[in-house]
């Protein structure tokens, strides 16, 4: 083999290395595929129609979704009291009023509108009964990468947009 003929392989080989890393050829994820997995809350924030903000507490939670379009939606207030009684079947009316104003959790299938980046959601059971079947239920990705997701619900049972911010759990 001369210097020429291997001097060719080298830069033939350099070059494939270089513009396909990955076994020869880098697929991008759609959105369903980057979604999958449990995602911890983060942040949000809350506007109204005319773009007023609303004041809202503290909150943790996550959300999963499934390679079988499946998913779970949890948001529980930080500074949730604990029940004086000890029994989650006997709170003080004021605790339970805290806990149900401060918790929602629902469940239930979604789909994937790659093109919109929409993930559109019907909610089988949910903490808020009033959830449950509602249409046009839709959450719209305005970001995601392998650590941070976020995105809006842009009509919310009580007239306003949301906007979360979630990190991949880990």
């Amino acid at each position: 083999m001369n210097r020429r003929h291997a001097l060719g392989l080298f830069a033939t080989a350099f070059i494939s290395v270089v513009a396909f890393p990955d076994d020869g050829f880098s697929q991008v994820k759609s959105l369903k595929e980057q979604l999958i997995g449990t995602w911890i809350y983060e942040s949000g924030k809350a506007t109204r129609e005319d773009g007023s903000a609303v004041d809202r507490p503290t909150f943790q939670g996550a959300v999963t979704y499934t390679a079988e379009g499946r998913f779970h939606f949890i948001t529980v207030r930080s500074d949730a009291p604990k029940y004086a009684s000890g029994d989650s079947a006997r709170p003080s009316p004021e605790e339970a009023m805290a806990i149900a104003s401060g918790v929602i959790a629902y469940t239930g299938t979604y789909t994937v509108d790659e093109s919109t980046k929409t993930i559109h959601v019907n909610i089988e059971t949910s903490s808020f009964p009033n959830l449950v079947g509602a249409p046009n239920q839709r959450r719209i990705v305005t970001s995601i990468t392998d650590d941070e997701l976020k995105f809006t619900n842009p009509r919310t049972q009580a007239g306003i947009t949301l906007e979360l911010v979630f990190k991949r759990a880990r």
